[in-house]
């Protein structure tokens, strides 16, 4: 509250709603009734609607908020800024616009926040158009199956798990797990490889330091150039960690709407719905499970919502999702997680056992999923990749129950050792991602048998020199099939006879 004391802030407050209703000005103009943690609440704008701007005139300027709460007798509005010098008893007004942020390609290769204001130093940013922070999303008849492959360069998503564009594909599992990994290399992957998605990259309560880590990653890379960050610290108040997501989305949307593609990251949306969360309860909005509100569904399931691969009349654009959810202890049943699961298209999960075993991508092949699957997979990678995830999910239950016996027949000793090198091979270190030939020539070689003369561990050796052989020798040939299309007989006698031939410098 702000410091006046009761009796005085009553009799000031009974002044100025007496002058307000008697004015007749109560539908245009209104006054703040108490403020507190961000919220102010504020008596009159009758004609004030859901996510409208409210100018707050404070001795230090205007201050901005915007409607949340439309109750009977007064709003709930969400401060965008500092409360320290907002008061009761000040007059508010109506904007008269919707929460919009600024979009366009003028935003590329800027880090800012959630608002549209630079934080990287550089110049202010003018857009020639800007975008409504919440925009209903398209509808079905606006819309396209989703079918075009988005190749994150991870061969065990690529090849198990493929995500096309227009897909929202959730990456889940606890802290330090590599999560951000996973969302950082498919970003890096649409430069490498030139796709011409545009990235953006929501940090939603993250340390500041990770998100200056991340961005000069993102510049070593040469990606920053196509990416826009949008970025909060914990120390920012709820509303901007609220906002963050839906100012990126309408961001990304512009790209889509005007026939490009644009990758969205939402880093994490655990955060996001804490923040929710946070405001509900100031806004005194009855808490359900774990003090949530009743329509924290609703959050995520409108912001996901806009995720689209749009219809050839509106330009065949595509807004990709991978939004991040934290778990505690492998807990995918809690609260959040369910709720972004049924929102999804699929699950990435990384399992905290897989990483600490120095499996990386630490991807769970029996609880991951990709509900578009093969109809955005390139035809490449599903030519060689057919029975790779049931294989690997035979060879995991299979090595848990031989860890107890000894006696194994040669079928089941033949299953594991080409488990083995199946896991060996999807491992994959950090920044590295790999083109559509690599990934259709490694899982040939080895789901093939080409390589099961080599011992599990020299895997990874042998792959390297099978991939350096086939592009010094046929380049030509690795530049079709990097194409994406179903290779063809003589590209797969190919690929086997450069393959046999590396497996014998691994023999034992």
């Amino acid at each position: 509250m702000s410091e006046v004391s009761m009796t005085e802030l009553s009799k000031e407050l009974r002044h100025a709603i007496t002058a307000l209703e008697t004015s007749g000005d109560i539908q245009e103009v209104g006054v703040v009734v108490r403020v507190g943690d961000g919220v102010a609440w504020v008596h009159g704008l009758r004609k004030a609607g859901y996510s409208e701007v409210l100018e707050i005139e404070t001795e230090d300027g205007v201050v901005e908020a915007f409607a949340l709460n439309l109750l009977e007798d007064e709003i709930g509005a969400v401060l965008l800024g500092e409360d320290a010098a907002v008061k009761a008893g000040q007059s508010v007004k109506l904007k008269g616009t919707i929460l919009d942020v600024p979009v366009g390609p003028e935003l590329l290769g800027r880090v800012v926040d959630p608002l549209g204001r630079p934080l990287d130093g550089g110049s202010a940013i003018k857009t020639k158009q800007r975008g409504i922070v919440e925009r209903e999303a398209a509808g079905v008849m606006d819309r396209k199956s989703v079918h075009e492959p988005l190749m994150t360069g991870i061969m065990s998503i690529d090849a198990m798990f493929p995500i096309g564009r227009g897909q929202r594909e959730l990456i889940i599992g606890d802290r330090q797990t590599g999560k951000t990994a996973i969302a950082i290399d498919t970003m890096i992957n649409q430069a490498k490889q030139n796709t011409g998605v545009v990235n953006v990259y929501v940090a939603i309560g993250q340390k500041l330091s990770k998100i200056a880590r991340l961005i000069d990653r993102l510049k070593q890379e040469g990606v920053m150039d196509q990416t826009i960050i949008v970025a909060t610290s914990p120390s920012d108040p709820a509303s901007l960690l609220y906002l963050a997501p839906y100012a990126a989305t309408a961001m990304g949307e512009y790209f889509r709407d005007n026939a490009q593609h644009a990758l969205m990251i939402y880093d994490d949306l655990t955060k996001h719905a804490v923040a929710y969360r946070q405001m509900s309860l100031l806004l005194r909005r009855p808490p359900g499970r774990e003090a949530y509100p009743g329509d924290v569904f609703y959050l995520h399931s409108r912001l996901l919502e806009r995720s689209a691969k749009l219809s050839d009349e509106l330009g065949a654009g595509s807004l990709t999702a991978l939004p991040i959810i934290e778990t505690q202890a492998g807990d995918i049943s809690a609260y959040i997680p369910t709720n972004v699961i049924s929102i999804t298209d699929g699950q990435i999960f990384l399992e905290t056992d897989l990483f600490n075993q120095g499996i990386r991508p630490a991807i769970s092949a029996g609880l991951s999923v990709s509900r578009v699957g093969g109809a955005a997979q390139t035809p490449a990678v599903k030519s060689v990749s057919g029975n790779l995830k049931l294989g690997l999910s035979q060879f995991r239950e299979l090595a848990s129950f031989a860890q107890f016996g000894s006696d194994l027949d040669e079928a089941t000793k033949k299953q594991i050792e080409r488990g083995q090198r199946l896991t060996e091979l999807l491992k994959q270190p950090q920044y590295q991602p790999l083109s559509v030939w690599k990934q259709t020539a490694s899982i040939m070689a080895v789901t093939n048998g080409y390589f099961d003369s080599v011992p599990a561990e020299a895997i990874k050796d042998a792959q390297a020199a099978l991939l350096t052989k086939l592009w010094a020798d046929s380049e030509k040939q690795m530049k079709e099939l990097d194409a994406g299309a179903k290779p063809s007989e003589d590209i797969q006698k190919l690929i086997e006879k450069t393959a046999k031939a590396a497996a014998k410098g691994f023999e034992d």
